[in-house]
Formats: C-alpha cells, structure tokens, sequence
C-alpha cells in the first residue's frame, strides 16, 4: 500500500509512482519497497502465459527510490530533476505479479546540480536489478 509520503515527496502520481514506501535514507543509503500487486496496469508477457514486469519500470523505481531519499533528506529543494544517463544496467530475474521488491540505493555524489547513484532490488532475498545513474536539475520548480 502505498504511503501519502512518495506523494509528497515525488512529482509522479498512479500508475507511474513505482515506490510504496521509503524504509530508510541517510546521505549513503536509501531503502525503499514496492509491490506489484494483482492490479498493476503494466505487466508484460514476454513468455506466454507468464506475466512479469517491464524491465525498464524495475530500474525507473529504483531511480524513483533514490530520489524519494534525496527529497526527504532535503537535498533537492523543490527543484524538478530528471534521469541523464543510465550506467551499468544489469538483470538477474524477472519479477511477476504479487512480489514484493526491496530498493537498495546508494549515493555517490550529492550536489546543487548533479546527483549520481547506483542501486540493487531484491525480491525475496535474490538479487534482480543493479544500476547506476545520474540525474540532473531541470530549470523548473514544482509546486
């Protein structure tokens, strides 16, 4: 069940708000959790017959999940920011309906304009997900 926090501390809203909860953020870590329940809109049949979830969608919450963190801490101010590059990108297992997905984001660099982080999901204690990126801040605020 998703918490009214990612709402205020994310600009996306249903169906594209990818992170339930935030567990824990500090300047090194960030450690947030998602599950994709019966009803989510966006699963894909890539094997017939086997529903999973859409590979780009595993690392857009785990992008979702460090920047949930870096607002919380007070980083970011209400400046708008957006996903620059993409590094190291590396699936270990598919994800189907019903799981439960720990987020485990760490923090490289943390500045006025530039954040660069790298992260790892879990999904029942098995490795699914590792990635690095960079973020930007746009030149608009949100509200």
């Amino acid at each position: 069940m998703r918490s009214r926090e990612m709402e205020l501390l994310l600009p996306q809203r249903d169906p594209f708000l990818f992170v339930d909860e935030l567990i824990s953020a500090d300047s090194r870590e960030i450690t947030g959790v998602m599950t994709y329940d019966t009803a989510f809109p966006f699963y894909q049949e890539y094997v017939p017959g086997k529903k999973t979830v859409p590979p780009t969608l595993l690392i857009e919450a785990l992008v979702q999940c460090g920047g949930a963190g870096v607002n919380k801490l007070g980083i970011t101010g209400r400046e708008l920011w957006g996903l620059a590059a993409l590094e190291k990108v590396r699936f270990f297992a598919a994800v189907s309906p019903g799981s439960s997905i720990k987020m485990v984001v760490q923090n490289h660099k943390l500045s006025s304009r530039l954040i660069k982080q790298s992260g790892e999901s879990f999904c029942n204690g098995r490795r699914i997900l590792r990635a690095t990126w960079f973020c930007l801040k746009l030149n608009a605020a949100l509200r």
